[in-house]
């Protein structure tokens, strides 16, 4: 494939790595994927919205240090498609409407005020930050929420079982903290999964139907040998002496059912 000039000047202003690592450690990579993920799965029917992470935005044009890299970040009103880089010129000006960084103490100072003044001149409506190690955000989670050009804190609610609850609505959905991990959550109550954990729900479910039919099979097969066992004694029981009735007391039949099994045995 043969690149214009344009597109090899664009490539070289606008490169898609600083060739630094995806994220510093494993819990960061971790909840990074899951945000991702879990978020891309909620909107997958909506061909307007794009979710993405650590990816570089540039947002202006003829400036290639104007760059940040969230990681997550969700915009609307943009094609859903793979991007190597989001330009927002590109994009008909579309900035990210919801932003959620992984933090932790090595990247404190930029989470909590060089990305935060970025954010807020791109018009992001909503900042999360989550700690997933506890090293210095008290608590782990907290929203941020755009208002008149300033980001003012978004109220957290503690939950009955313990969890702690923030409220986006950009995306509609409750970022929940329960023992210190990060699920989201729609309004019904229904964690949002990762493809992995989708799968993982997948297989559960399928083992336990397979584990409740054979149970089912069991009983069956447990009915049909005590049916095979009551049917076998009403002969003997008459040969004693014992009545229609009494026999069907004993073995728990009408007094038909024991009146059909005499005539058929004998």
């Amino acid at each position: 494939m043969t690149l214009s000039i344009d597109q090899l000047d664009s490539d070289l202003l606008y490169p898609d790595s600083d060739g630094k690592p995806m994220a510093e450690s494993d819990p960061t990579r971790d909840y990074l994927i899951y945000g991702v993920e879990a978020l891309g799965n909620y909107f997958q029917d909506r061909p307007d919205v794009y979710v993405s992470g650590n990816l570089f935005i540039y947002y202006k044009q003829g400036v290639p240090d104007a760059v940040i890299a969230p990681d997550v970040f969700v915009v609307f009103g943009v094609e859903k498609k793979k991007r190597r880089s989001y330009k927002v010129w590109e994009e008909g000006g579309k900035t990210p409407a919801f932003v959620l960084e992984i933090t932790s103490k090595t990247t404190q100072e930029q989470d909590e005020e060089d990305k935060p003044q970025k954010y807020a001149r791109l018009g992001v409506l909503e900042y999360f930050q989550y700690d997933p190690t506890g090293e210095y955000l008290q608590p782990q989670l907290k929203g941020l929420r755009l208002v008149e050009g300033y980001y003012h804190p978004i109220p957290a609610n503690l939950l009955p079982d313990g969890s702690l609850s923030v409220y986006s609505e950009v995306l509609g959905l409750e970022l929940r903290l329960t023992q210190g991990e990060l699920r989201f959550y729609t309004q019904t109550g229904q964690k949002l999964l990762s493809p992995s954990e989708a799968e993982q729900a997948r297989r559960e479910t399928e083992q336990a139907l397979q584990q409740t039919e054979q149970a089912l099979q069991q009983t069956e097969q447990a009915l049909q040998q005590e049916t095979q066992l009551r049917r076998a004694a009403v002969p003997r029981l008459l040969a004693m002496g014992l009545s229609f009735e009494q026999v069907a007391a004993a073995l728990n039949l009408s007094v038909e059912a024991v009146r059909q099994i005499a005539q058929q045995q004998g």
